[in-house]
């Protein structure tokens, strides 16, 4: 599935965006309401959407991880537009027009679109007052088979991207069928409850549609499509941060069990190009090399600014680069640290930069290496914080920090030991996957020591002599970024211009803008 054909659909969010949308998908591509009619044109518009997953995925980092202890916008004396605004998010004051935040928000959109218009053709009708899925009758010629498998994908897909909303911008905007733009200024920001509903169908229809096959039977052609075991994880990740434990144990006991997922041996190759799709990724947003438009631009915008070839053909923007506390944070023995983080330069030149994805291109953004989304590690790690403090979780713990290289925990911890190595093992394992910021907001509802606002602080006081107060003038003071960090700050504002241009609804500000 790496080398994707698809076809580009005409598609408007509405919601105040539609001018816009039509810019980035030409009138001249084909109609939606003709054009699925069979089974080849179906999977040709699921592959859109697996296409579609790309796009937010170039913004994701500046909402999650650069709002983390684990990142930083790498030229703090700079007094670019681009610059600032990444500093705008890391310092939580991103203004409700802050651009990048917004394309995340359209794409995001977007492929939710071309998910519900998919849906909208095979008969799967969401039921808001049940908070179920049904297929109801088509006339489109494909198996019942084929329609459960096209559906459970599809769904799959929407429920990923509404569950990065809502945990990003709280209620948002519920839009589970194609919907016109004058349709889309009646419909308002539902409540954070009614989304959770929607996610939970989704992925409960999903686990049901989708194959159970274990990973050895999954035909090579199909590695990298969402399954049932994703769905699985996915769903339990849902739980967790709901705080139903029991619930998100159940799922991922099953998933150890029985999807034949496994932890590689060495952590480089799990994300290594010529091993993409192995034993350890549950779900990934792909990435092709070649000039086909489907590279990755993450090599170039992580790689070290100024760098020439040194690091990477085309040079780098030295966008993200990884903190100074993050860095003397791993253990000297940490066999994850080689892979996250290298340096260009020496001596006091000398600068970090985020590795992981970066791997050398012939073009420049234009890279080879895939997103992981859903990892074996993440199973086993969510499994320990699902079952709490036990013997059993610290030894799930232990498995991914021993594959490190590190020694075991002791197998009798007290809480808040156990709340500090769960938290630790999910920031090192996952570093620059984008998964720490949602991990520390979850934290507060699901564990006792784990505070999210106090982590951040903490990140600022130890970052400021040698970034924060390096920042063109007016430098805020120490005082200041801490006032900046609070509960209604770790949500983002919702984009301005969807308030500003719809003149049917008061749409509400989330807090604190």
């Amino acid at each position: 599935m790496k080398y994707i054909k698809y076809t580009i659909i005409i598609i408007c969010l509405g919601l105040g965006a539609c001018e816009k949308t039509i810019d980035l998908y030409p009138q001249s591509n084909l109609n939606t309401g003709t054009y699925y009619s069979n089974l080849t044109e179906l999977k040709a518009g699921l592959t859109g959407c697996y296409n579609g997953l790309q796009s937010p995925m170039n913004y994701e980092w500046e909402l999650t991880e650069l709002r983390t202890d684990n990142s930083k916008q790498g030229n703090p004396g700079s007094t670019s537009s681009p610059n600032r605004d990444l500093s705008d998010l890391d310092m939580y004051i991103p203004a409700t027009i802050h651009g990048d935040m917004y394309a995340y928000w359209l794409a995001t959109y977007n492929n939710i679109r071309n998910a519900n218009i998919i849906l909208e053709r095979i008969g799967a009708v969401y039921d808001p007052a049940a908070g179920t899925i049904t297929l109801g009758k088509i006339n489109i010629p494909i198996s019942e088979a084929d329609r459960r498998q096209l559906a459970g994908e599809a769904l799959f897909i929407r429920a990923y991207h509404y569950f990065n909303l809502v945990r990003l911008f709280g209620g948002v905007f519920l839009i589970h069928t194609p919907v016109s733009a004058a349709e889309a200024k009646t419909i308002n920001r539902s409540s954070v409850t009614d989304i959770y509903k929607l996610i939970e169908a989704d992925l409960k229809s999903a686990n049901a549609y989708l194959s159970p096959l274990k990973l050895s039977q999954i035909a090579t052609a199909d590695l990298g499509r969402a399954t049932s075991w994703a769905s699985k994880a996915l769903l339990a990740k849902m739980y967790l941060t709901l705080n139903k434990k029991s619930e998100a144990t159940i799922l991922l006991q099953d998933v150890v069990a029985n999807s034949g997922y496994s932890l590689l041996k060495n952590y480089a190759d799990v994300f290594s190009i010529t091993n993409e799709m192995n034993s350890e990724i549950l779900f990934t947003v792909r990435f092709k090399a070649g000039g086909l438009g489907l590279g990755s631009r993450f090599g170039n915008d992580f790689g070290p600014l100024s760098s020439g070839s040194s690091v990477i053909n085309g040079s780098g923007l030295g966008l993200n680069a990884p903190t100074y506390e993050l860095d003397s944070a791993f253990d000297a023995k940490d066999l994850r640290k080689a892979v996250a983080i290298s340096s260009f330069g020496t001596g006091t030149a000398a600068r970090k930069y985020v590795k992981k994805f970066l791997t050398q291109v012939v073009l420049a953004n234009d890279g080879e290496s895939d997103w992981p989304i859903l990892r074996y590690a993440d199973v086993l790690l969510m499994l320990a914080e699902a079952q709490g403090n036990s013997a059993t979780s610290i030894g799930l713990i232990n498995q991914v920090r021993t594959r490190a290289g590190l020694t075991a925990h002791a197998t009798t911890l007290t809480t808040a030991q156990f709340e500090l190595a769960l938290s630790n093992e999910r920031r090192f394992e996952f570093v620059f996957e984008n998964q720490r910021f949602f991990d520390l907001v979850r934290f507060n509802t699901t564990l006792l020591t784990i505070r999210a606002d106090q982590v951040i602080k903490n990140n600022f006081a130890k970052e400021y002599s040698t970034h924060y107060a390096l920042y063109p003038a007016p430098v805020l003071a120490l005082t200041q970024l801490y006032g900046n960090v609070s509960s209604n700050r770790l949500l983002l504002p919702i984009p301005q211009h969807e308030i500003d241009t719809n003149p049917n609804l008061a749409i509400p500000q989330n807090p604190g803008y």
